[in-house]
């Protein structure tokens, strides 16, 4: 109940108060303050304050490879005095390095700084914060990073590594964080902080409509706008709001109620109904998990079974390149074989021509020697019946010289087996086959 967050400073007897002041705090308070012994305001560099002889080393706050000027780096600055300029406020935060965004808004009085690093900004709300600035206490405050996205359903082997490269598909990336528990195992969550907004909601409306997988594993990852909190400072006494129902609800201090009243008999009520919410928050959790047990097991089946379709493809697809290849490789043969039929035909004819070409030449040859013989064969007849000599000198010249030997056409004739003028001279001394006679071919 809200009744019980925290006790009234009169009803307070478990110890000292956390309401009685604290006289150091005070007195470092004290010069912080924006009103001199006459009562008049100071301005901030007349201010005597602890920390201004301090330094800070701003090398020493840097990590290595930590990014600079991001968003969690940026201080919400409220309650300034009307009329702040960012000049003062610049100066105000000089100690702390230089900044990168400075916005006032002197109407409302609040403004924004961004530091170099998360651990300056650290250092400065926690020296800044409820310290007197012209005579009114500010309020320093991490700003709302509007940026930062929750992302949950992580598979398990993802690293901050692994999330900040997925996501810097949609845009620059200032911070990309796996949440683990205190363990170090992953919890199934993460935080993903973009440099700028526009980037954020397209993150945010291209995972709503589509399906983002981050490993091979096909379960979604679902992203929402970070719920911001503030872990660190809570909710102090004094920023409580002071009306009748706050005087109402602490009219009781801290308590067990007694067994038997009023108050104890609503309280268990109250408390069955809470255990209740917790027993069907649990039934809902183990529903949810044996949903997805199924639908893991369902998932590993179809996998399997889209595996073997892929093989059946694959090895279909193997067996129909094999087939082609086969009948490329039987028209290649068939192509070969006609190539060397067609060669085979040409050698033939070829050598066909050539045969009839021979025989050709030899028939002409025959034909040639022949005619000769007969010629030849008719002359000697001839003289013979006239008894005339022959002169058988084939170049037909005049007769013999005084003193060669004469031979008749007998003895011509028996000089050449068969009784036959030979078709051409035969070697030896011309012949003369009869005065004045020429051997006409």
């Amino acid at each position: 109940m809200q009744g019980n967050r925290g006790p009234r400073p009169e009803h307070h007897n478990h110890g000292p108060s956390r309401q009685q002041p604290n006289p150091q705090h005070e007195q470092q308070r004290k010069p912080t303050g924006g009103s001199d012994s006459n009562g008049q305001h100071t301005e901030p560099s007349e201010q005597a304050s602890p920390n201004v002889a301090l330094t800070i080393d701003l090398q020493s706050f840097r990590k290595p490879g930590e990014k600079t000027y991001t968003q969690r780096s940026r201080l919400f600055v409220g309650n300034l005095p009307a009329g702040t300029t960012e000049e003062e406020v610049e100066k105000l935060f000089s100690k702390y390095g230089k900044p990168s965004e400075i916005f006032i808004n002197k109407d409302r009085g609040f403004g924004f700084i961004r530091l170099e690093t998360k651990t300056l900004a650290d250092i400065a709300k926690a020296e800044l914060d409820d310290t007197q600035f012209r005579g009114r206490q500010i309020r320093v405050r991490f700003a709302t990073h509007g940026a930062a996205l929750t992302v949950k359903n992580l598979p398990q082997f993802v690293s901050n590594e692994l999330l900040e490269e997925a996501f810097a598909l949609f845009g620059p990336i200032e911070r990309a964080i796996v949440i683990v528990d205190d363990r170090g195992r992953p919890t199934g969550k993460g935080i993903v902080e973009f440099a700028n907004k526009p980037s954020a909601r397209k993150a945010l409306d291209r995972c709503a409509d589509g399906a983002f997988l981050i490993t091979s594993f096909p379960r979604p990852v679902t992203v929402e706008p970070m719920e911001q909190l503030d872990e660190d400072e809570g909710l102090p006494e004094r920023l409580i709001s002071k009306n009748p129902q706050y005087h109402k609800e602490r009219e009781q201090p801290p308590r067990f109620a007694q067994p038997g009243s009023f108050e104890y008999e609503y309280a268990m009520r109250w408390k069955a109904l809470m255990e209740m919410e917790k027993q069907q928050f649990e039934q809902v959790d183990r529903n949810i998990k044996e949903a997805q047990e199924k639908l893991e097991q369902e998932m590993e089946a179809a996998r399997h079974e889209h595996q073997v379709m892929l093989m059946r493809q694959d090895l279909l697809r193997r067996q129909e390149e094999l087939r082609r290849m086969e009948e490329a490789h039987n028209q290649e043969v068939q192509k070969r074989k006609q190539l060397e039929l067609r060669q085979e035909e040409e050698r033939r004819r070829r050598e066909e021509e050539l045969r009839a070409h021979t025989e050709d030449l030899m028939r002409r040859q025959q034909g040639a020697a022949g005619g000769f013989g007969e010629k030849v064969c008719f002359y000697t007849h001839t003289h013979a019946r006239q008894g005339l000599p022959m002169n058988r000198n084939p170049m037909g010249g005049n007769a013999a010289a005084p003193g060669a030997p004469n031979i008749t056409a007998n003895e011509g004739a028996g000089g050449n087996p068969g009784g036959l003028p030979l078709p051409f001279p035969r070697p030896g001394p011309p012949i003369d086959f009869g005065p004045n006679k020429r051997r006409r071919f």
